[in-house]
C-alpha cells in the first residue's frame, strides 16, 4: 500500500492515540513526539502547529511533529520541535522517513518560513546543513533498588554524594512530589532571571500538567518547610526527564539542587522503575553543561539540521550569540516582577 501522510489537524477521531501507540511502541520515538505537545504549544505560545502522520494500510508508520515560530523579534522558523530537546521524524519503513520529510520540505515552502529545523540525536542526513555542535544531551543508566545509602553511591560521584549528604544531615532538607505547577514557577522565575533569560509563562506549565497527567510530578525541595528549589519532571517508558527547574537564592549554599536531582532519581527508580535518568540539554561551555558533567553524565551531541529557503541562514538564537549579551545583562537587573511580566511575550520565540 502507498503511504499517506495526513495531519493531526485534519484527522478523524482516535488519530493522536493512534500517534501515541505509535510513539510508545517505537523505541527511536521520544517523550517529546507525544501529541499532547501539539495542544501545549499552541495554547500556551499561539504558534501553528503542523502535526504529521505517515498511514500505510490504516496503520500509523510514522510520525513527524512540526510547529512554526514566527515573531518579530526573533524571525521564522519551523522546527520539529520548539520548546522540546529532541524531534524530526520518527518512521517505521524508509518510505514513511521519505515520505515526512518530503512533507516538511514542501512544507516550509508553501509557508514561506526560511528555515526548517529537526532537532535529532543522529547526525544529518544528506542536503541538509547541520550547525556547529552547540546543544548536547546528557543521559545516563541509573539503579534504584531502595538501599539508599548503597544507591547514591552506585549513581552519584563521590563530590555530589558529599553535596547531597550536608543537605540532608546538616541543612535537613526535606522533599514533596506532587503536581504544584505554580510553586515551582515562582522558583523557575527567580531562577531564569537572574540568569539573564525571559521566563516562560505560568500557563505554559499548567498546560503541560494538563496534557500528561500521569506523566509527570513536580519534585519540590523544603527548608524548614519553606520551597528553596523545585523541578518539572516526565516520565516517559523507564526514563525520567526533570526538565524545567528552579532555585531561590539560598539554594545554592543549602545543596539544594543536588538534593532535588537525587530525590527525583530516588523516586522515579523507586516509584515508576525508571532505569535511564535524561539530565537534557546544555549549551557546550555553560554551567549547565559543567554542572551534568559533575553528576558523572557525558554529553552527547544534539544534531540541530536545517532545510533553508535561497539565500537564508541557520537561526542563531541563543545566549552565547554576542549580539544578546548587552540584553542578558540588563535584564538581570530587572525587578523579578517586571521580569515575569515582559519575559512570556518575549519567550514564545526563543523555543
Amino acid at each position: 500500500m502507498t503511504v499517506r501522510i495526513r495531519t493531526l489537524e485534519d484527522a478523524p477521531a482516535g488519530a493522536a492515540a493512534a500517534w501515541d501507540a505509535f510513539v510508545r511502541a517505537t523505541p527511536a520515538a521520544t517523550f517529546f513526539h507525544l501529541a499532547p505537545w501539539d495542544g501545549v504549544i499552541r495554547r500556551a505560545f499561539g504558534h501553528r502547529t503542523h502535526y504529521a502522520w505517515a498511514e500505510q494500510d490504516g496503520a500509523v508508520v510514522g510520525v513527524l511533529p512540526l510547529a512554526r515560530m514566527k515573531t518579530v523579534l526573533f524571525g521564522d522558523l519551523l522546527a520539529s520541535t520548539p520548546f522540546c530537546v529532541y524531534g524530526g521524524s520518527v518512521a517505521a519503513t524508509p518510505e514513511a522517513a521519505t515520505g515526512l520529510e518530503a512533507h516538511a520540505v514542501g512544507l516550509r515552502a508553501k509557508l514561506g518560513a526560511p528555515a526548517l529545523e529537526f532537532r535529532r540525536l543522529a547526525a544529518a542526513d544528506p542536503g541538509w546543513q547541520e550547525r556547529p555542535a552547540l546543544y548536547f544531551t546528557f543521559r545516563k543508566p541509573i539503579t534504584i533498588t531502595g538501599d539508599d545509602a548503597k544507591d547514591m553511591q552506585r549513581n552519584i560521584p563521590r563530590k555530589q554524594r558529599a553535596e547531597v549528604r550536608k543537605a540532608i544531615e546538616r541543612h535537613k532538607l526535606t522533599s514533596v512530589s506532587d503536581s504544584d505547577t505554580d510553586r515551582l514557577h515562582r522558583l523557575y522565575a527567580e531562577s531564569v532571571r537572574n540568569l539573564g533569560s525571559p521566563v516562560f509563562p505560568r500557563r505554559y506549565f499548567r498546560a503541560l500538567a494538563e496534557a500528561f497527567p500521569g506523566e509527570h510530578d513536580v519534585t519540590t525541595v523544603l527548608h524548614d518547610g519553606r520551597p528553596v528549589s523545585a523541578v518539572l519532571n516526565f516520565h516517559f517508558r523507564d526514563q525520567v526527564l526533570p526538565y524545567y527547574g528552579g532555585g531561590s537564592a539560598a539554594a545554592r549554599d543549602l545543596s539544594a539542587n543536588d538534593f532535588m536531582y537525587w530525590e527525583v532519581m530516588r523516586r522515579a527508580g523507586r516509584e515508576r522503575g525508571a532505569t535511564l535518568f535524561d539530565f537534557g540539554r546544555s549549551k557546550a561551555g555553560t554551567g549547565a553543561f559543567a554542572y551534568k558533567r559533575n553528576w558523572g553524565f557525558e554529553g552527547e551531541q544534539l544534531h540541530y539540521c536545517y532545510r533553508l529557503a535561497e539565500g537564508a541562514s541557520i537561526p542563531d538564537n541563543n545566549p552565547n550569540n554576542p549580539k544578546y549579551r548587552l540584553f542578558i545583562a540588563a535584564w538581570k537587573r530587572l525587578p523579578l516582577p517586571v521580569a515575569n511580566l515582559l519575559g512570556p511575550p518575549l519567550v514564545r520565540g526563543l523555543g
